[in-house]
């Protein structure tokens, strides 16, 4: 294997880096204080939910093998324009993200350092982004040994604070049966508001699949590394969501800006809550370093195909990295750490990422068809991806909807002048001309309406034995 490229052992800790990181320091609280202790249930049904979409991403990782992820699925299927826009919805959504990470950071740091000035909050942030972004300037590799390391060592509290918490459910099982009951304190009204929060979670698979071109045999690398990392993923959620409840009653895990370091103090003392704190503080720079690393990769390759400003394509001379990309990167998700807060970040980052979903979704047919070999999960898989991610969009107040079409739809004049002039020109007669307009829909139409008769005979023959 080429030294520089990255193995099946560093992808896997890729999707386990990239996902488990600030989200499972934060979203505990959100979901406590939202459903108390069936917040259990959201983890549930939101590790699931991930689980669907992710294998569609695996698919579409197996058929096309490129640097890009989705925007290369998307535009593969569907054309540049479809492309562009899954692109440019995953840019959004992965630099809300990671400007998530900062923020957290600080969360956590108030801990040894209360009531921290503005000022030094600001400064911190700003050198937590550019250690970070530096990180990935010297290259991949370096970048995927770093995050190798801080993905043992942020994960490595997490673990020891939950086999206490189960030892300690074996001694004391009143405590965990008093904090559990009763289990729906609030009912179910708030669950849609809860799996949007928790959910983001689970988001980051998608990475993993846009570094393709750096990772080795990437075809078959990529759809293993999915699916094992997403299975750690929501195993060690649930197991931690299950102590970290059973240990701090909800109403009091509700109010904590940084719940494991509370649940770490109520296990094990001021030493418990400082070594929470510090697995917290590595947990969110190693998340941070591996989304900086994928992400840096989308503008990446829509520039090298002319959706973006050339600059965008660029690689250093000696390091081999999107270097441009990664500072223009740097300072637009120091800006939102800055002025943006935790749950609004949050929350545009889940709905743009879900409207790249759906479309990653939907190619997996169109692909299926252009290409041989890979991995083929069943068609309902992607179909249900769809629905799901249609379900947790509809879950976010009008204006946050509102928002996030808006810088969707912020997209369409960049691509407007980057584009080609000729795809510019066949985009406006596709639109403009009506007789190509109904061919393409009763195409379409037919196409659809015949793979519904199928999966209908096929559902009536498995009733009717």
């Amino acid at each position: 294997m080429p030294t520089k490229m990255l193995s099946l052992f560093d992808v896997v800790n890729l999707v386990v880096g990239t996902i488990v990181g600030a989200d499972i320091y934060i979203a505990a609280a959100f979901g406590a204080g939202l459903l108390g202790p069936a917040s259990l249930a959201a983890w549930f049904l939101a590790g699931i939910m991930a689980i669907v979409i992710a294998l569609s991403f695996a698919e579409c990782s197996s058929l096309v093998p490129r640097a890009g992820g989705p925007y290369v699925y998307a535009k593969d299927a569907f054309g540049d324009f479809t492309g562009f826009l899954s692109g440019w919805s995953l840019i959004l959504a992965e630099w809300s993200a990671i400007a998530v990470f900062p923020l957290a950071f600080i969360a956590y740091l108030q801990y040894f350092f209360p009531g921290m000035p503005f000022t030094v909050q600001t400064i911190i942030k700003i050198l937590f982004i550019i250690i970070l972004t530096g990180i990935n300037y010297l290259g991949v590799k370096e970048a995927g040994r770093i995050n190798d390391i801080l993905t043992i060592l942020k994960l490595a509290p997490i673990f020891i604070l939950t086999l206490i918490g189960i030892v300690y459910f074996i001694i004391n099982p009143s405590v965990f049966v008093s904090n559990f009951t009763p289990f729906l304190p609030v009912g179910l009204g708030n669950l849609g508001s809860a799996i949007v929060l928790i959910f983001w979670a689970y988001i980051g698979f998608e990475l993993v699949t846009v570094p393709s071109d750096e990772i080795y045999d990437s075809k078959r690398t990529i759809p293993k590394a999915i699916v094992l990392g997403m299975g750690v993923v929501a195993l060690f959620y649930i197991i931690t969501n299950f102590v970290i409840v059973g240990v701090v009653p909800w109403q009091e895990l509700s109010q904590s800006s940084a719940p494991l370091t509370f649940a770490g103090y109520a296990l094990m003392g001021g030493f418990g809550a400082v070594f929470i704190t510090v697995g917290a503080l590595l947990s969110i720079s190693g998340s941070d370093e591996a989304g900086i690393l994928s992400s840096s990769r989308i503008p990446y390759a829509m520039a090298g195909d002319g959706l973006l400003p050339k600059a965008f394509a660029r690689k250093h001379p000696k390091y081999e990295t999107p270097y441009i990309a990664l500072i223009v990167q740097g300072v637009v998700t120091g800006a939102a750490a800055i002025f943006g807060t935790i749950s609004s970040l949050i929350i545009l980052s889940v709905f743009t990422l879900l409207f790249c979903y759906i479309l990653t979704c939907i190619s997996v047919f169109p692909l299926r068809k252009k290409y041989d070999g890979g991995i083929k999960i069943p068609s309902i898989i992607p179909i249900l991806g769809v629905i799901i991610s249609i379900y947790i969009m509809s879950q976010s107040n009008f204006t946050q909807i509102i928002t996030g079409v808006a810088l969707i739809a912020l997209g369409i004049p960049i691509y407007w002048k980057y584009s080609p002039k000729e795809e510019i020109r066949s985009v406006i007669k596709e639109i403009t001309s009506r007789e190509a307009f109904l061919k393409r829909w009763i195409q379409a139409r037919e196409v659809f309406l015949g793979y519904l008769l199928r999966r209908l005979a096929y559902l009536l023959r498995r009733i009717l034995g």
